[in-house]
């Protein structure tokens, strides 16, 4: 029997969400943390079935590889999908952290009384329905889920087509102890067909989902900010800058740019364009950028000072150091390359970041207080960080657990998105008949008063 074609495949799955997602955001808080821990324990115990689902989906992408022609790129691929028991284990631990945050649905955020005595509240509640395509592991599946389910919100996840045994096995177990927790049953959909007109038909549904959330490459969130129908709610993109003013204790600052840069280098919020005042560039940039080579295999790319002040240095190793060409400057690079410029001051410092924008991490490295004072209030950022590291710009980091993202957006909320950035306000009002000015009244009370008149 042929598959039913994608577009209505998409649109049955997604009816069926506006059922449930009333249901889903009136769970209670307890109800929800203890269908939270009870998929924890159920990954747990299924972990040799994901392991062998995972085998499988190894074998898979290994035998799609030429082994003689492609070795390299194939060796990649099976280390990019095989787990472990300790990644089991950290999907476990993972549930478990997100069972033990606070339930942001019904917390009031203000309060206040008008002089007609009305009493105003704005309260968290849940977005809807929200859709998720990865590209990541699936951690992110378990995580995805666990956090729209948390706050009360429906999730559809697309995940990865080379993970699919996997998730399959993983979707299982987490839907069964769900449901035998009083959860009700579609809470959330993780969609199986591997297509890739399941991810355009997810972006393209806004009539079904209230947003979106790409977790992945460039690509990804190209082209889902460029087609969704939807709220992009976080999408990841932006440059992160690191500015070392002139006024700075340089071990401190070599330390965070290396931390910042190295720490992880896919990541979202790793360093992608260092700025160096230049008065201290001779002092500061020969010793990081040789240790960003020779210990950290970093790659950079220099702006002509920069390439001038290491060519006269009697160093080994700068050969690696390559001009930088103008697109560098506009690329997160999500990968171990680093462009590097020498700035006259810290004017020319925010106007490369306002120039070579959006930026979604901003860190200063600095000893003056006036100047890590500005930098703050002049650079637009999700997150602007005085003499710490760019990798801190995460969910985890500011004590909210874990997050689905990093948003650069205006309009909902910049930073990590976690657990009340999952949420929305709206306003709940007591009162006790209070009405608004001038009162409407009949026609006919003015016409018998004028009868009455002399």
């Amino acid at each position: 029997m042929p598959e039913v074609p994608v577009k209505i495949y998409i649109d049955k799955l997604l009816k069926k969400c506006s059922n449930v997602t009333r249901e889903l955001a009136l769970l209670s808080g307890p109800a929800k943390e203890k269908a939270l821990r009870a998929m924890a324990d159920r990954l747990g115990a299924d972990k040799e079935k994901i392991l062998a689902a995972n085998e499988k989906d190894v074998d898979a992408v290994g035998k799609s590889f030429e082994a003689d022609v492609m070795k390299d790129r194939m060796k990649a691929a099976v280390a990019r999908l095989r787990m472990t028991a300790d990644d089991i284990k950290e999907m476990v631990d993972r549930l478990r952290m997100i069972a033990d945050l606070p339930d942001p649905v019904g917390a009031v955020t203000s309060r206040w009384e008008r002089p007609d005595g009305l009493q105003v509240s704005r309260v968290r509640v849940p977005i809807g329905v929200i859709g998720v395509i990865s590209e990541l592991s699936p951690l992110s599946t378990v995580e995805s889920i666990a956090l729209c389910f948390k706050s009360g919100n429906l999730c559809v996840f697309r995940g990865a087509p080379e993970w699919g045994l996997t998730h399959q096995a993983i979707g299982t177990g987490l839907r069964e102890a769900a449901e035998q927790n009083g959860v009700p049953a579609g809470a959330w959909i993780i969609i199986e067909r591997p297509e890739k007109e399941v991810a355009v038909e997810l972006i393209r549904a806004g009539n079904s989902l209230d947003a979106i959330i790409p977790r992945g490459g460039a690509g990804l969130r190209k082209a889902v900010i460029e087609q969704a129908k939807m709220p992009v709610l976080c999408d990841d993109g932006g440059l992160t800058h690191m500015y070392v003013d002139a006024d700075t204790d340089m071990p401190m600052a070599q330390n965070v740019a290396i931390n910042s840069k190295v720490q992880k280098a896919v990541a979202s919020n790793s360093l992608d364009t260092l700025l160096v005042q230049q008065v201290i560039g001779r002092q500061f940039l020969p010793p990081l950028v040789n240790r960003m080579l020779e210990e950290f295999k970093i790659e950079v790319r220099a702006c002509p000072k920069t390439m001038a002040l290491m060519g006269q240095m009697a160093m080994t190793g700068h050969a690696s150091i390559i001009p930088a060409k103008e697109e560098d400057w506009h690329t997160q690079f999500q990968s171990p390359v680093l462009a590097v410029k020498m700035v006259a001051d810290m004017d020319e410092a925010l106007a490369h970041i306002v120039t070579h924008g959006p930026c979604l991490t901003a860190v200063i490295a600095t000893t003056r207080y006036e100047s890590a004072l500005r930098f703050t209030r002049e650079v637009d950022a999700s997150a602007v960080f005085v003499n710490a590291s760019s990798r801190l710009n995460a969910g985890d980091s500011y004590g909210m657990g874990a997050d689905i993202g990093i948003s650069g957006s205006r309009l909902h909320a910049k930073g990590p998105i976690g657990l009340e950035q999952l949420t929305c306000e709206k306003y709940v009002a007591f009162g006790s008949g209070q009405l608004r000015y001038p009162h409407p009244v009949p026609e006919a009370y003015f016409d018998a008063i004028m009868l009455k008149r002399p």
